[in-house]
């Protein structure tokens, strides 16, 4: 069974979702499972299907702020994560502001 994979980014900082974050989607051993690009509403709906494994999320955050205007002290953020046997779905979630980021399993 292949568990869907998508994520939202919310800049904290400006209270609006995150347009424009570039963001790929890869195995532990570093194989390129998808990648794509957040809409108006800082969401990647469809970044990949997945095998239970081990995964990460890059998000090009550096390019964001700077398309912004603003310096960011991150230049990406990186998301390691674990796909349970069995799940249909995994949302991860990304709140961000120039100095900082949280994440969590969202759904």
């Amino acid at each position: 069974m292949s568990t869907a994979i998508t994520t939202h980014v919310l800049d904290t900082a400006r209270g609006r979702p995150a347009e424009g974050v570039a963001i790929v989607l890869e195995r532990a051993d570093g194989e390129r499972v998808g990648s794509g690009t957040t809409d108006a509403d800082g969401r990647l709906r469809e970044l990949g299907f997945v095998e239970p494994g081990h995964y990460r999320l890059t998000f090009d955050t550096g390019a964001y702020f700077t398309a912004g205007g603003q310096d960011g002290f991150y230049p990406e953020v990186v998301v390691n994560f674990t796909v349970a046997q069995g799940e249909d779905h995994y949302h991860v979630p990304l709140l961000l502001n120039p100095y900082g980021y949280s994440t969590y399993r969202g759904s």
